[in-house]
């Protein structure tokens, strides 16, 4: 017996002796006068009144024999490399087996089955709040990975979530590799189903935020780079681009990459998957039940997402564009692309056109001349690829007159200053090569052939 259960027994037996009152029973046993005369009573006709009713009982939720078996079987074969929580609930649906996590738990540990993934102090970090509403910030990623394991290729998946609400958003999908055309694809996939959002935090990737040092005359002069293919489109749907300097600041989506390597790979295992083709049509069921058990309510109940403006062709927002001149031969060529224009009713020729050039998604080229579409060519072979041309170069002669442009000092203009009035204000610096004349330019051009010669081999 416990000690309160001898106690008990002793109480009992020295009231029935006389020794002690009721009230005094009472007190020590901190009982009513009543419940120590039931009990008094009770001990006096012989019953067991000391040891508590459900001594020896099983509890009503006591686990069935075996079953303590069969759930660490299960983890240590079909459903091996699932976390607890995860492994838990997969009991629950396809099993149909109840248990709690801490249940397995202590019985895992017990049995010698250490945690899936290993956990460690971390340093002191200050998260940041969440948007108030849905659709006014995204965060989106690539995450290359052993998503299919031994089993399949290395992939890459694409996706965003919202940061009000932690779901992920449509068009997530599987690539081969973290490109322009995924993003679009994700970003096309958003607007058409959920609308346009404020704003996009992302990283610094090749393919988001351009980091080349390659400037163009024209990018020179308006003093900023054009943007990626990527950003072109964020910028005509006014979305705000915001980049990210390190991994930890952009940590939603980083932690969204930690819950799927462990619970997406365990299942992808789980359904024997093994190339890229199924690996997305089984995405297309996960996700639904992912932002069912990880999704949570913004605070604000009206959305900040934006409807896209009537008459917009989404899919010419997010394709590939160019900007390439028509040859005699009314052919368009963009970086080894060959795009034959159709004969036009008249026979009009687009001879030396400059023509705005996309390549939508599904592969087909649209040639725009002044905000019109005049061929759209559904194109074969390598002209299907869906990548980032390289950008037309300026020649090396033009490279070396504008090296030596930075080398010498600008000349003074030779302009008069029309005499306005007598207070006449200072003439505006010209531009560098605005005023030059012909021998200064082959001057120039002479002296950067020079210093060229001077450089070392190894340049």
């Amino acid at each position: 017996m416990a000690e309160h259960e001898w106690v008990r027994k002793d109480v009992l037996e020295r009231h029935r002796a006389g020794r002690l009152t009721t009230a005094e029973a009472a007190q020590i046993l901190r009982l009513s006068k009543r419940q120590v005369r039931r009990l008094g009573a009770e001990f006096a006709a012989g019953g067991d009144c000391v040891i508590h009713g459900n001594r020896g009982r099983a509890p009503p939720n006591k686990t069935p024999d075996g079953l303590r078996e069969q759930v660490l079987a299960l983890a240590q074969g079909r459903y091996l490399g699932f976390n607890d929580t995860h492994y838990v609930e997969m009991l629950r649906d396809r099993e149909g087996i109840t248990i709690g996590r801490a249940t397995f738990r202590r019985w895992a540990r017990a049995a010698g089955l250490r945690p899936v993934r290993k956990r460690r102090s971390r340093r002191y970090r200050q998260r940041r709040d969440r948007e108030a509403r849905a659709g006014a910030l995204l965060l989106w990623d690539g995450s290359t990975h052993e998503w299919l394991e031994d089993r399949g290729p290395r992939m890459c998946l694409v996706a965003a979530i919202d940061d009000a609400t932690g779901r992920v958003m449509p068009g997530a999908h599987f690539v081969p590799e973290e490109s322009a055309a995924a993003y679009l694809r994700v970003l096309a996939a958003i607007v058409k189903e959920e609308g346009i959002p404020l704003r996009i935090y992302m990283d610094r990737h090749g393919s988001l935020k351009r980091n080349d040092d390659h400037w163009t005359l024209e990018e020179e002069l308006t003093g900023q780079q054009t943007p990626t293919q990527v950003g072109q489109a964020l910028a005509d749907l006014h979305i705000e681009s915001i980049y990210a300097l390190s991994p930890e600041a952009k940590g939603r989506v980083e932690r969204l990459w930690g819950t799927l390597q462990d619970r997406l790979v365990s299942e992808l295992r789980l359904e024997g998957v093994s190339t890229l083709e199924d690996a997305n049509r089984f995405l297309t069921s996960y996700v639904p039940r992912h932002n069912q058990r990880f999704g949570k309510p913004p605070r604000e109940t009206v959305s900040a997402w934006r409807a896209p403006p009537p008459g917009l062709d989404i899919d010419e927002v997010c394709a590939f564009r160019y900007v390439a001149t028509v040859s005699n031969d009314n052919v368009v060529s963009i970086d080894g692309v060959k795009l034959q224009i159709p004969r036009p009713e008249g026979g009009r020729s687009f001879a030396r056109a400059t023509l705005d050039v996309r390549q939508t998604l599904s592969g087909q080229w649209r040639l725009r001349l002044a905000g019109k579409c005049i061929a759209a060519i559904d194109a074969t072979g390598p002209a299907v690829e869906l990548r980032a041309r390289r950008r037309r170069r300026r020649g090396k002669a033009s490279q070396a007159f504008r090296e030596a442009v930075r080398t010498f000092p600008a000349p003074a203009a030779t302009r008069p200053l029309p005499r306005r009035s007598l207070k006449a204000k200072p003439p505006a610096p010209p531009r560098p090569f605005n005023h030059w004349t012909k021998a200064q330019k082959v001057a120039a051009a002479k002296r950067s052939k020079q210093l060229r010669q001077q450089r070392p081999a190894s340049w």
